[in-house]
């Protein structure tokens, strides 16, 4: 038996503004995370292992900063004379062209080459989580369920319920109820923005909700599309327990490398069944060099330890100089704490370079600071600071 066509979606095109500085310059799948990787990574190695091969990854802000990294899809066995990566970017000249406005609009804008693809399934993934999950095993039970949509939930934290598609889940595993994003969370059960779609009754819905709304008015999946999926009874939920992070915010981006520091990780990496792949990826030995102290931290390859350097993730090409001290935080590719400073509690984005006897952050909030800034010598950031300050700008 056949096995049913699939098409994969990443809508890896928002802007990423909860990631603040981060996604300045680049685009919020191409983040980098766990020094090594970037956050499209997970996304396009679940792809891989489910064996699913026909990708899309609709891009918008930044998106050279992604396309660089995509690399044809090498890395994740995408670069196919048949099928395999397409980048979507926004594009002019057809009464679907244009800047895209939301989820649910870049599906709108994109449903004819869509249906021209004739896929049995539609999978449609974010890419700013971190996690792994089958998708193929995800698309077997939407097809047998005969729902419209397959929403894959997890269990989030009642006090962070709000950033995200709340629902629940009544007998047989059917969506009784979704509101997007509610001030007032009626459970705690999230979708994890992965959906799988039946292609045809979900663009004939979407047309229709043009036609009522208005394209700009689609906005995002959780806007119109879902709930009007759920009040119908044709929506489902597939429960995922497995480890699930959304790293959209900059304490949420901290707090998920924070527990990669751990003895246990709750994901192996470089499971052999089951890595998680990127561009790249093969560096220099790390030097932790004599009178360094490093402890509970993940040094990547190419990085240079001179100093202190605790409970903390280096990127590749960091530097760490003499005396210089590293304490509870995430140093993205090639920055650089000089002689004397200390950093703790802080985001420090690529190429940065903390100058002579500096102090970045402290107890309290996570600070950040902008990729390629200089914070000068003897300066002092204090803890929550944003560097450069985005209202000087």
């Amino acid at each position: 038996m056949a096995l049913p066509r699939v098409l994969v979606l990443v809508l890896a095109g928002g802007a990423g503004g909860r990631l603040e500085l981060l996604t300045e310059q680049r685009a919020k799948p191409a983040v980098p995370f766990a020094g090594v990787y970037r956050l499209i990574d997970f996304p396009l190695s679940n792809c891989q292992h489910s064996q699913l091969p026909d990708v899309w990854v609709s891009v918008q802000h930044h998106p050279a900063s992604l396309s660089r990294h995509l690399a044809n899809g090498r890395p994740w066995d995408l670069d196919r004379t048949d099928g395999g990566l397409l980048v979507l970017p926004p594009y002019q000249g057809t009464d679907r062209g244009g800047w895209v406005s939301g989820t649910a609009n870049s599906l709108w804008r994109y449903s004819p080459l869509i249906r021209d693809f004739d896929a049995d399934a539609l999978v449609v993934l974010s890419a700013d989580a971190v996690y792994k999950l089958d998708y193929r095993e995800v698309v077997d039970g939407h097809l047998e369920s005969g729902a419209e949509v397959t929403m894959v939930t997890t269990e989030v934290a009642a006090d962070d319920a709000s950033r995200y598609g709340i629902v629940q889940v009544g007998e047989g595993g059917r969506v009784t109820d979704y509101a997007y994003k509610p001030d007032e969370p009626r459970t705690t059960t999230a979708t994890n923005e992965v959906f799988v779609f039946s292609p045809g009754p979900t663009l004939d819905r979407l047309e229709a909700l043009t036609a009522e709304h208005g394209e700009e008015a689609l906005e995002d999946l959780g806007t119109h599309l879902l709930p009007g999926q759920t009040g119908d009874g044709a929506a489902r939920a597939h429960p995922f327990d497995g480890y699930w992070r959304d790293v959209g915010t900059v304490d949420s981006y901290w707090r998920a490398h924070q527990e990669f520091l751990s003895a246990d990780p709750p994901l192996d990496l470089d499971d052999p069944r089951w890595p998680v792949h990127t561009r790249g990826g093969r560096h220099s030995a790390a030097r932790v060099l004599l009178d360094s102290a490093v402890d509970n931290s993940l040094i990547s390859g190419g990085t240079r330890v001179l100093g202190d350097v605790h409970g903390s993730v280096l990127s590749p090409g960091v530097v760490v100089e003499e005396g210089a001290r590293v304490v509870d935080s995430v140093l993205l590719p090639g920055a650089r704490v000089r002689a004397g400073a200390t950093v703790t509690r802080a985001v420090l984005d690529s190429e940065v370079v903390v100058g002579q006897r500096a102090t970045v952050g402290g107890d309290g909030a996570v600070t950040l600071v902008g990729r390629g800034a200089e914070v000068d010598a003897g300066t002092e950031l204090p803890a929550g600071a944003r560097f450069p300050d985005p209202a000087a700008g």
